[in-house]
């Protein structure tokens, strides 16, 4: 008679108390939305000593076999969705390119695949634009996501009853957890070990793989002066750091258009041309950039901070925190204070 500890292992494919992760690759996805995440575990599992592996990973794709990454990059061997364990964990869908993600799509079988395998798992997720196949299979519905800054608006817009929170590092709703780009799909990863083993196998995972910071999800993709800088020409560069540096000051559309030596009409029509931004709205990402960063390295009143960043006052400064980044100021400072 077999051992009881030999059916605990046959149970799920994988030992007792060993979580299955699955990571959902296909042709042209980006291979940075798998490798990180799976070296994120991997390390977990190192952390754990011999004998202690606590995840078992699986790369999976439509047929098995070898998928082709976006930069060329194959990834072999990996396990088609007919043969994965029946129980899983968790499942990651990662991202790609549009001709990789609307093969997925319109691939019937997979698209069940994906919306069963979403309602029986404990976790379910995507990484990057693996949002759009969570999207297409309507497990977005009435549920707070997000993907890569490039995308959210598109992402918005095709999924209108999904709840899009832009510029988030990566977004958990009822166990279903959906990140920003590339490398913020370790900051996920690191996030899910931290609620399976704890903070300290998290941060000792982090120093294993040598990343800087362990970002906390609600912290933003890209800063107001990253996001504009990509666009603006040089002639509005030198306003836009000015902006920064001083964020109480009058930042009126006529002082602007004054500073610039333009019409307000010419420097409104110039700004958004080239910042892709209106003033108004780069504006208020610097103050929240500002604000963001004295709630983590001050414990300063509200009102004091709100004037320093240049809300004016309390009540402007938690509007416009929970309209950008969905929570509120005292939130904020409890989970990123440092």
């Amino acid at each position: 008679m077999p051992h009881a500890t030999a059916i605990a292992r046959k149970r799920n494919g994988a030992p007792d108390g060993e979580r299955v992760i699955v990571l959902f690759a296909y042709d042209g996805c980006q291979s940075l939305d798998v490798s990180g995440p799976l070296e994120v575990f991997n390390a977990a599992n190192l952390y754990g000593g011999a004998g202690a592996r606590r995840y078992r990973i699986v790369i999976a794709s439509r047929a098995g076999g070898t998928v082709r990454a976006n930069s060329g990059l194959q990834i072999a061997a990996t396990t088609a969705i007919a043969e994965l364990p029946r129980r899983i964990d968790t499942v990651l869908l990662v991202g790609g390119d549009e001709d990789g993600l609307r093969e997925i799509v319109d691939d019937n079988t997979t698209m069940q695949w994906v919306r069963a395998t979403g309602q029986r798992t404990r976790r379910f997720g995507s990484v990057c634009t693996g949002a759009f196949l969570l999207g297409a299979a309507g497990l977005l519905d009435g549920r707070r996501a997000t993907t890569h800054w490039y995308s959210c608006a598109a992402l918005a817009t095709m999924f209108p009853a999904a709840r899009v929170i832009p510029n988030a590092i990566y977004v958990e709703d009822g166990g279903l957890y959906t990140s920003a780009g590339i490398t913020a799909a370790m900051d996920l990863a690191l996030a899910l070990v931290e609620d399976d083993l704890g903070q300290r196998a998290a941060l000792a995972v982090a120093r294993q793989l040598v990343l800087f910071l362990r970002r906390p999800g609600g912290q933003s993709q890209f800063s107001a002066m990253l996001a504009a800088q990509a666009r603006s020409s040089h002639r509005l560069r030198d306003l836009l750091a000015w902006i920064i540096e001083h964020p109480a000051a009058d930042l009126s559309l006529a002082a602007l258009a004054d500073r610039a030596s333009m019409s307000e009409r010419n420097f409104t029509r110039r700004f958004r041309t080239d910042t892709g931004m209106t003033p108004a709205e780069f504006i208020e990402s610097a103050r929240l950039d500002h604000a963001r960063s004295l709630l983590e390295e001050t414990d300063w009143a509200m009102k004091k901070l709100a004037r320093q960043a240049g809300f004016g006052s309390v009540d402007a400064l938690q509007r416009a925190f929970l309209r950008r980044l969905d929570t509120t100021p005292r939130e904020y400072r409890k989970r990123f204070a440092r």
